[in-house]
């Protein structure tokens, strides 16, 4: 894979080789997220951060790890407060904001639309959701988190077992991790959801040529040897209605009693998120937040690593990061 200069639309881009490369610059990253030490190699740099979809993790997170790399962020959230509100097509839009811009992150909500955007852009590209399709720097993330998890417990993603629970329909983070540990050996998945909300046909496919094992269930008994357990929120804004979303809202409840119930003692705790904390739904209880298996907030830190990674090879920079340390001097160091 090319990384310099390339948009990063699908993880159908990646191989395993790909990966790697990711993985191995966002371990170097490190010290520079913590703040150990501080490096200006985009100094100058541009970020255009795009979301005209709501965001928190994903949007502050590539503007943060854009600034980590010295570089700076201009923003526009919010569909009502861009010139699509007045008709502008995706292709003038990247037309324009390319002009003023080094690289682009961007969400929509309409499948397919990041890619359509990059078509216009003279800048490259990076997806941070497009509508129910694809999240590849969120999968990218969840997978280095996977890793860095086995690893700690002493696995590793061949022949691993993943719990995938809650909209398997809408979700699309894990749509597109599902693609990412297709080029894996021998995973097993077992997919529990409400039938209504189940993994769609052509990611089931996807894991079938794979020559992966899967289960597909509506019961969350009977699976304790799952490695990883990777939660997801009813996304209710991909329904037709509130209250057709509302049916399946609280069907998937993890707390502790639950997670000493169904799963083994190691089995490690995942969720894009945010997780949804209302009671009707209460996806993962408070309860969870002491258990050290619940991986969600180290998930959130692993996506500045991820994106720092993403910035730095897209630009053609990874080789250069160090030669641009700075002393931290305001930071309390441990």
């Amino acid at each position: 894979m090319k990384f310099e200069g390339s948009h990063i639309l699908s993880v159908s881009q990646f191989d395993r080789e790909a990966i790697e490369k990711v993985f191995t610059i966002a371990n170097q990253m490190l010290p520079y997220a913590k703040r150990q030490k501080r490096t200006t190699v985009l100094d100058g740099a541009i970020l255009g951060n795009l979301f005209f979809e709501p965001s928190t993790r994903t949007r502050v997170s590539f503007g943060s790890a854009f600034n980590l790399l010295g570089g700076d962020v201009r923003e526009t959230t919010g569909m009502s407060n861009s010139a699509l509100a007045k008709g502008e097509s995706l292709y003038d839009t990247a037309r324009v904001l390319s002009g003023y811009s080094d690289i682009i992150a961007m969400r929509h909500p309409v499948s397919g639309s990041v890619a359509e955007f990059a078509e216009g852009s003279r800048v490259p590209v990076l997806n941070g959701g497009d509508g129910a399709n694809e999240h590849p720097t969120q999968a990218l993330l969840d997978l280095y988190t996977i890793q860095k998890e086995l690893t700690y417990h002493g696995g590793n993603i061949d022949g691993m077992h993943i719990a995938m629970i809650g909209d398997l329909k809408y979700g699309r983070t894990v749509h597109s991790l599902s693609k990412l540990l297709c080029l894996f050996k021998n995973i097993r998945f077992t997919l529990i959801s409400p039938k209504e909300l189940a993994m769609p046909t052509a990611i089931i496919a996807a894991i079938e040529n794979a020559g992966h094992r899967y289960t597909i269930t509506e019961q969350l008994e009977g699976y304790l040897d799952a490695d990883i357990c990777y939660q997801t929120r009813i996304q209710e804004e991909r329904f037709p209605s509130q209250e057709e979303a509302n049916q399946y809202r609280g069907k998937f409840r993890l707390n502790q009693s639950i997670y000493t119930k169904h799963f083994q003692s190691k089995t490690v705790i995942m969720h894009p998120l945010p997780r949804d904390s209302r009671a009707e739904a209460n996806e993962l209880d408070n309860d969870l937040n002491l258990n050290p298996n619940l991986a969600i907030f180290r998930q959130t830190d692993n996506g500045v690593l991820v994106r720092m990674a993403l910035f730095a090879l897209t630009l053609g920079v990874e080789g250069i990061v160090h030669k641009f340390d700075r002393d931290v001097h305001w930071h309390v160091k441990n």
